[in-house]
């Protein structure tokens, strides 16, 4: 296979760099008019056909040879059936790494907590888990057992009492890692189908598919639409963009590393971004030298090489701290600091999804098995958002008790407050509760 590679260099002292920055970076995850209404259609339909529909879309889009919703539904049984169709190194490979998630997400729990005040007055907050969480999983070719365990555990960690996974099977193809994650990982229940009809079900429910409080987990541009639109009815993750790595480099690491860590991302489509930040101008040509010689042996050299090509940079910087600038601009899902002293930098790091520390910690250790969560924020997100946890299957719910004196003393604040916004029944439904002494007074 042959490839060529012609990734963009950029040097942040060029006047223009801010301008050839944001180019890159700029990405649109619009869904055109004919996506947004084929999947407005295909709620429609789910909405008033349920189960039918479900079949019907999944015999059209998926090609399965469906004759009810019964043929769509995966038992327990089936679940514990794939834990002995895979490999023994595999089923290993699982279940330490759904171990290790769960070790890191038991750290995320919040109980619950009140305080009293002198007067007897009790402040706190209520931590309860959803009832019931709906995961997206792509199937056929594109299945991540891993993206399974890191959207299943944490909902099972927070308590959320019921975990329902709709996954396609395109052409009847099952993907027994994905079945053998979800043994592992607690679902409870297991849906054939997918696309925006999946979405549908899990928001609205179906005579079978029950109603879900969130969907979390990725899907195509269809799924992403349905989402959209079905926000608001549930909860939903986040929508996802391309998937990025950013590499800070002082120059020291071998660049073959840093080629294949930039390579470990772009091979995920043609939008995936892969940026590398060095001050280091020869070492810039020694990472260009090794994506060159190495791309040809990548199985997935045409992904990479348009990804690499279209949204990747080399980034030279003044110095470290600039390239902590441009980290900070960038807002990046996934950060590798291949420095010398990365726990120096981290103070000076203020947006990034996950940051993965030193030389040897590889951003695909954080993919699989590190244990916190690999869903993440991107497209510049992580300015005000975090990564998929715990807390993603909790609501928080205030509890205000007031005493006597309590609701007596906030009554005259109160009454204050609401008659300077003409409120007049707030202000005199605080009111009744002063005491008839104070008011006296």
């Amino acid at each position: 296979m042959t490839v060529s590679t012609a990734i963009a260099r950029l040097n942040a002292a060029d006047p223009d760099f801010a301008r050839h920055l944001d180019h890159l970076l700029s990405w649109e995850s619009v869904s055109d008019d004919a996506v947004n209404q084929r999947v407005l259609d295909i709620i429609k339909a789910v909405r008033e056909r349920g189960d039918a529909a479900l079949v019907e879309f999944t015999q059209r889009f998926d090609g399965v040879d469906a004759k009810s919703i019964d043929d769509l539904i995966l038992n327990r049984e089936r679940l514990e059936l794939a834990l002995t169709r895979i490999t023994p190194a595999q089923r290993e490979a699982l279940e330490t790494a759904a171990n290790r998630v769960r070790m890191y997400h038991e750290r995320q729990k919040q109980d619950s907590w009140q305080y009293t005040e002198a007067d007897g007055t009790v402040l706190g907050q209520k931590v309860t888990p959803l009832d019931r969480a709906g995961l997206y999983v792509p199937g056929g070719k594109a299945s991540y057992p891993s993206s399974v365990l890191m959207n299943a555990i944490p909902a099972k960690v927070a308590g959320v009492a019921e975990v329902v996974m709709v996954v396609p099977t395109p052409r009847g193809e099952v993907n027994e890692l994905v079945l053998a994650a979800a043994c592992i990982a607690g679902v409870d229940r297991v849906f054939t189908v997918g696309g925006a009809q999946a979405v549908a079900a899990l928001a609205y429910g179906t005579e079978s598919v029950p109603q879900v409080d969130k969907i979390v987990g990725p899907g195509n541009i269809y799924v992403a639409t349905a989402k959209r639109h079905v926000f608001g009815q549930v909860g939903i993750d986040m929508i996802a963009g391309p998937s990025e790595i950013l590499v800070v480099c002082d120059g020291q690491t071998d660049p073959d590393w840093i080629a294949m860590d930039l390579f470990s991302q772009a091979e995920h489509d043609e939008d995936a971004q892969a940026i590398l930040v060095s001050p280091d101008a020869a070492f810039l040509d020694r990472v260009a030298a090794s994506i060159d010689k190495l791309m040809p042996t990548m199985e997935r050299a045409e992904i990479i090489e348009k990804s690499i090509n279209g949204r990747g940079a080399l980034i030279q910087v003044r110095d470290m701290h600039q390239a902590m600038e441009v980290a900070n601009r960038i807002a990046p899902e996934h950060l590798e600091l291949s420095v010398a002293d990365p726990q120096a930098w981290l103070p000076h790091i203020r947006h990034a999804g996950a940051i993965f520390m030193g030389r040897h910690t590889s951003e695909a250790l954080g993919d699989y098995c590190a244990g916190p969560n690999h869903v993440l924020p991107t497209s510049g997100t992580a300015r005000f958002s975090s990564p998929l946890g715990v807390y993603d299957f909790q609501k928080r719910s205030s509890i205000i008790f007031c005493s006597e004196q309590g609701a007596s003393e906030l009554g005259h604040t109160a009454s204050v407050l609401a008659r300077g916004e003409s409120l007049t029944a707030h202000a005199r439904s605080a009111e009744y509760r002063i005491l008839t002494q104070e008011k006296g007074n």
